[in-house]
C-alpha cells in the first residue's frame, strides 16, 4: 500500500499493485487494473518512486 493525497488534502492509500497506469495531463491520473481512475496532488516520478519502494519492502519482508 502506498499513501497518496487527493486533490483536496486528503490522504488515502492505494494497493500499488493495482495500478495499471499513470499519466500527467497536468494533474496526476491514476488508472486501476479495475478501470477506478484517481487524481492526486503527487507527480508522476513520485508515484512510481513510491511504488517501487513498496514492491523492494514486500519483496525483502521475510515470511511473506
Amino acid at each position: 500500500m502506498i499513501k497518496l493525497t487527493r486533490l483536496n488534502g486528503e490522504e488515502f492509500v492505494v494497493n500499488a499493485e493495482l495500478i495499471q497506469c499513470i499519466e500527467s495531463r497536468p494533474d496526476t491520473f491514476i488508472t486501476l487494473t479495475s478501470d477506478d481512475r484517481l487524481i492526486v496532488r503527487e507527480s508522476v516520478e513520485e508515484v512510481v518512486k513510491r511504488a517501487i519502494a513498496y514492491s523492494r519492502a514486500i519483496r525483502l519482508a521475510p515470511g511473506l
